[in-house]
């Protein structure tokens, strides 16, 4: 009997990954002291950084998210997608801790389960998040992948700006058809939108040429190298907009960036085109 009861506790244990691991949308939250108010500027900024689960640049020291949250404060971006971001299952959820002590929005998708919590991708923000939605992008078992698709409610005139932060397959095939999915949601057709993130494409491939054809990619000929942190030769991590314009865009590369994830983040500055700017221009 007491071996009976040991193999039902084993076997609840095995099964309860399987409820936890569904992509969903974990938090959304507002910080108790915003650091901005009022209508978002016509010129906004914007960043993505992959905080490698808080674990530094080697990702087997213990998790900091101290390390990573110095490195986004250092950009001082005003809408900032994260990948591989670690909450813990238990104590005190460093994502939301860093979020307040910023001053700053977030909204955060469950990806998968990691054996020391939930992984996935989040958003942070100086404008509140008028509504939030997870893109399911998992097209093989080997990879679970989603996307997390935010507006934000402030530009005036019946505007929004829509932002998607992904984190994209390894595998070429899987990717495009990924890329595929995310440019066919209407969020990114809507008004000024901006996808971000870390797609993992360190070559020209079909995902990179659908995403040039339908996104206006930024002013630079060569996208900023991103990976490895410490002397990074692969533009992994990359940001495209619509209905906005580049401004400027480069890697953070200060030294601890360096040392507090394996990925650089990138800043971009945008140019939010107004209504009256696309009648001006027909």
């Amino acid at each position: 009997m007491v071996a009976l009861r040991r193999s039902r506790r084993r076997s609840v244990r095995r099964r309860e990954p399987d409820r936890l691991d569904m992509p969903h949308l974990a938090v959304v939250r507002a910080p108790m002291l915003p650091t901005t108010t009022g209508p978002m500027p016509r010129d906004v900024s914007v960043a993505t950084y992959n905080v490698h689960r808080w674990t530094g640049i080697s990702g087997r020291a213990k998790p900091d998210a101290a390390r990573a949250g110095f490195v986004i404060s250092e950009l001082g971006a005003d809408i900032i997608a994260l990948q591989e971001v670690l909450r813990p299952f238990s104590g005190e959820d460093p994502l939301e801790r860093l979020a307040e002590a910023l001053g700053l929005h977030v909204a955060f998708a469950v990806t998968r389960v990691h054996r020391l919590g939930q992984l996935g991708n989040a958003i942070l923000s100086r404008w509140p998040i008028a509504s939030v939605q997870v893109l399911d992008l998992t097209f093989t078992r080997m990879e679970r992948r989603v996307a997390l698709a935010a507006s934000f409610d402030t530009l005036g005139g019946g505007e929004a700006l829509n932002v998607v932060a992904a984190h994209l397959a390894l595998v070429d095939r899987t990717r495009h058809r990924q890329v595929e999915s995310v440019l066919e949601h209407p969020l990114l057709r809507a008004g000024p939108g901006v996808l971000l993130g870390d797609m993992n494409a360190w070559r020209r491939d079909k995902a990179s040429r659908a995403l040039a054809r339908t996104m206006d990619e930024h002013h630079n000929r060569d996208w900023p190298a991103t990976y490895p942190a410490m002397r990074p030769v692969l533009s992994l991590d990359r940001i495209y907009a619509h209905g906005a314009q580049v401004v400027s865009m480069a890697s953070h590369d200060s030294m601890a960036a360096r040392r507090a994830s394996d990925h650089l983040p990138i800043v971009a500055r945008l140019r939010l085109y107004r209504p009256d700017d696309l009648d001006e221009n027909t």
